[in-house]
């Protein structure tokens, strides 16, 4: 039977909808070159996009990549475009573009600039991408120019750039304003990321969540309530409807993490309502965010509640719930929860974070044999390799339990470097049981990581004290006051009417400060 082209066209994407292995794929293409397509340009995109898209076999779609004999630009595209998704073959995506502009053909357009800089790691890469595209004459595209601004703010080195690139650009889409903005929160710039969004013309959903997210991942939770509670009031009408931009399952996880962290419950609560009223669904994404803010504000009957009613629970899920238990002590319950999980039937191993909580568990438990077993487990039969916070958990483990000998060997067995996680942990286990000797051992290598750290000896003064070695206490108290050491202030939150209120040790910036203090004076003169 013969096939004429306009045939192939229909039958060929009909074929691929029914595909679902790579020897399906082969078998496809062995049809296309038994015909004499096997260098046509449609069909060879159509099955590189589906090999890296649906099959996700980079090395396969290269392979027909490399068998043409002179790829057109979708095709380079597809290719760059797929490297590019993938972190760790960014690389493979520059050296192919690399290798475009060698040939001279096909000539790069505006849509493949975008990915390619999305592979650029580096400052100096993005200048070689930036010169071929001035020379190209695209310089002056609105998309080429955000893809350029996003790519240069991913590095300290390149923010100045970035800023110089948006400052000069003479259409400025709210795509390239979010794009500056999340370019100063990845740094850590949170001011001038909240001056930007306040000069910006107009805002859209992605653009707030860029500015929530960026607070909760840099630990300003009362920030990240706060642009919430704004979002809501810009996009309310003055009958009390909400339009405009709405709280999306983003807005409202990233508020659930901030509520989380800074044990906001009530708040948490509301958002919960929201989420309920405005039928965003209760997916994983979702359920996750909830578990781990019930979780945390140690209202564990609520998180458990939702935890049951995930219908398809991911390993996200499993590790939010055992996570929540072992932080607050429910040793038992959180060992069995990561029993039914292996006895699940979804095919779900547990990763680092599961073993994290597993072994924060058994440390609040006091179950060292347990602890050590699950720490064993990972590498041997997990393939998993233990991190900095694994060794931590163990060290943490072992020395509350008074095993000081085998938390040192664990140190001098560490395949990396031991850092304020591990010499933090075994100080704490030094302070619980008196040992002065490792307490001093372990004070002095924190002190090698962070000279400026007076926290490290202010402890040490403290274990002093409990030993009543008061010339021991007046000689390190000495040296802090010599050194002019910092310590990180200590620092409470508490909720009144859903709003966050922050306070710092001899914090006098509250708006309410004298009223506060005025009425801590009445209740000591009660007293």
């Amino acid at each position: 039977m013969l096939l004429g082209l306009s045939n192939l066209n229909q039958l060929i994407p009909r074929l691929l909808e029914r595909c679902s292995l790579l020897i399906q794929l082969k078998q496809i293409q062995a049809f296309l070159l038994v015909r004499g397509h096997g260098d046509t340009q449609f069909f060879a995109f159509k099955l590189v996009r589906f090999c890296t898209i649906q099959l996700s076999h980079l090395n396969y779609a290269r392979l027909i990549f490399d068998s043409l004999r002179s790829p057109n630009i979708y095709l380079c595209t597809a290719m760059i475009t797929a490297y590019a998704s993938r972190p760790e073959q960014s690389s493979a995506a520059f050296l192919l573009f690399r290798d475009m502009v060698r040939n001279v053909s096909p000539r790069p357009d505006h849509f493949i600039y975008p990915h390619v800089l999305k592979s650029c790691s580096r400052p100096p890469q993005a200048e070689i991408v930036h010169g071929h595209i001035l020379k190209s004459g695209f310089g002056e595209y609105s998309v080429v120019q955000t893809a350029l601004l996003d790519c240069y703010s991913r590095s300290a080195s390149g923010l100045e750039s970035a800023r110089f690139l948006f400052d000069e650009m003479c259409d400025r889409t709210i795509v390239s304003w979010t794009a500056m903005v999340s370019g100063y929160i990845r740094l850590g710039k949170i001011e001038e990321a909240v001056v930007l969004f306040e000069e910006m013309p107009e805002r859209d959903v992605p653009s707030w969540n860029a500015l929530i997210a960026g607070c909760t991942q840099n630990g300003l939770f009362s920030r990240a309530l706060s642009i919430l509670r704004s979002m809501i009031g810009c996009s309310t009408s003055e009958e009390g409807q909400l339009r405009g931009n709405r709280p999306n399952a983003i807005t409202v996880a990233c508020a659930l993490s901030a509520c989380g962290h800074s044990g906001t419950l009530q708040l948490g609560k509301e958002i919960h309502g929201y989420i309920l009223r405005n039928d965003l669904g209760v997916d994983p994404y979702l359920s996750n965010a909830l578990i781990d803010m019930y979780g945390k504000c140690a209202s564990l009957n609520d998180a458990m509640m939702i935890f049951d009613k995930t219908a398809k629970r991911n390993l996200t899920s499993w590790n939010s719930m055992i996570n929540c238990l072992a932080f607050h002590g429910q040793t038992s319950h959180a060992i069995s929860i990561f029993e039914d999980m292996m006895l699940s039937g979804d095919d779900i191993l547990p990763d680092e974070v599961t073993f994290i909580g597993l072994l924060n568990a058994c440390t609040h438990g006091g179950e060292v044999e347990r602890g050590k077993a699950y720490f064993e487990a990972m590498a041997r039969d997990y393939n998993l390799q233990p991190c900095i916070q694994h060794y931590g958990c163990l060290i943490d483990l072992l020395g509350r339990a008074g095993k000081f000998e085998e938390a040192l060997e664990v140190v001098r067995g560490m395949k990396i470097q031991p850092d304020e996680v591990i010499w933090g942990a075994l100080l704490n286990g030094s302070r619980l049981h008196g040992r002065i000797d490792l307490a001093e051992v372990a004070v002095g290598k924190l002190i090698e990581l962070d000279p400026d750290n007076g926290g490290y000896r202010t402890m040490l003064a403290n274990i002093y004290g409990e030993q009543g070695k008061w010339e021991e206490v007046r000689r390190v108290r000495k040296i802090l006051k010599e050194q002019d050491s910092y310590k990180t202030p200590g620092c409470s939150w508490v909720e009144i009417n859903s709003q966050l209120h922050q306070f710092y040790s001899v914090d006098l910036t509250h708006s309410r400060t004298d009223e506060i203090y005025a009425t801590l004076e009445s209740l000591v003169d009660v007293c």
